[in-house]
């Protein structure tokens, strides 16, 4: 009998708790990406290229890095903040609402095309770099269940800003390492055009 009550008691509990049962809620997610807007553009699709444009992200991955500013994984002085009060549920959605954005699609340097496609898609067997596609896809979409994120038409001022956070140390809450490991044996020139390649990507 007091195994039973008991049994009662913590299913009712788990009812109670309001993360148990979270559902994302694209409408809410628009109604709080206005304090978004200013950096990340109405719609996901900054105007900076400084600032990553989210439209079109998976929006596992967006949770996870705005989980990630919020405990201090991941560092930024502007985001950081910013995330710093996000409830469980605003994170769910403003995912759900970035994911369901279609992205601006950007244009490739040309002096960029091959040397980037060629890092990108094949690799450097020489200095032991994969090809973006085993993670990122022959398009750029990503991986949802891995958490690889989609790549395809970012701005290359971004994507290039944070490969060398990577490479530096700056940024590390890659899971398991595994971009900081690929950074250190590509060169400066190699970031830049496979950063360029990436924004013309779609």
């Amino acid at each position: 009998m007091i195994r039973n009550y008991s049994i009662f008691i913590i299913s009712f509990l788990s009812l109670l708790s309001p993360n148990s049962h979270a559902e994302s809620n694209v409408a809410a997610g628009k109604e709080k990406s206005q304090v978004c807007a200013a950096c990340h553009g109405v719609d996901g699709n900054s105007s900076n290229p400084i600032w990553p444009k989210l439209a079109g992200q998976h929006a596992e991955y967006i949770v996870k890095q705005l989980t990630d500013f919020k405990s201090g994984s991941r560092e930024n002085v502007q985001m950081s903040p910013m995330a710093a009060n996000l409830s469980e549920q605003d994170v769910l959605d403003l995912a759900a609402y970035y994911s369901s954005q279609k992205i601006n699609q950007g244009k490739t340097d040309p002096a960029a095309l091959v040397p980037g496609e060629k890092i990108y898609r094949a690799g450097s067997i020489d200095a032991g770099v994969p090809a973006c596609t085993a993670c990122h896809g022959p398009n750029g979409r990503g991986n949802t269940a891995a958490l690889y994120p989609a790549l395809g038409g970012q701005y290359a001022a971004y994507t290039q800003a944070q490969l060398k956070a990577f490479r530096e140390g700056a940024r590390t809450n890659d899971n398991n390492s595994v971009m900081r490991t690929i950074v250190k044996r590509i060169t400066d020139d190699e970031i830049k055009a496979v950063s360029e390649y990436i924004q013309g990507l779609h």
